[in-house]
């Protein structure tokens, strides 16, 4: 179980510093494009720095999820309750970061080449299917979290580790 931990912990110090990285770049990104000109290159240009920040909030926020389930409070998410809450944790993530790449290919695409926007369209189309079933999971998930009321207590006590 030490193993575990151990890979744990260096699994989200690496999402960490990858997210340290996207957001190194993605502030060059941004520096360059306002430094060579306000026109409509440099928007582009400041349109993509912010989608390689949204992958940066993604792989930080996998960074703290991995670390305050798996090494702070080193959980066990077998029970619904757990599975429900770490799941919304990463799904609320990836779909923001999703819509806003989305955002950033339409505009990409709109600028660039019209025949990329179905994709931009399909990113986004999906986004909203992922959506959807995460809601439908969160609505049939709460079902069995009434079935174990002593399971949702117990992941509250183990949210003051955190705190």
């Amino acid at each position: 179980m030490r193993l575990f931990w151990v890979v744990h912990a260096l699994i989200a110090a690496l999402f960490a510093c990858a997210a340290l990285m996207l957001i190194a770049i993605s502030t060059r990104m941004g520096w360059q494009a306002f430094a060579g000109g306000l026109d409509g290159l440099a928007a582009q240009a400041i349109i993509e720095a912010v989608g390689l920040l949204a992958a940066a909030v993604v792989a930080l926020q996998i960074a703290q999820t991995i670390a305050e389930e798996e090494v702070i409070r080193d959980a066990n998410i077998s029970a619904p309750t757990r599975v429900r809450r770490f799941l919304s944790r990463f799904f609320v993530v990836v779909i923001v970061a999703l819509a806003i790449e989305g955002l950033v290919a339409t505009f990409k695409a709109v600028h660039e080449d019209l025949a990329h926007l179905m994709y931009a369209a399909s990113l986004l189309g999906a986004t909203g299917i992922l959506l959807a079933a995460w809601g439908v999971f969160v609505y049939l998930n709460r079902a069995a979290e009434e079935l174990e009321p002593e399971a949702m207590a117990e992941a509250k006590r183990e949210d003051k580790k955190i705190k």
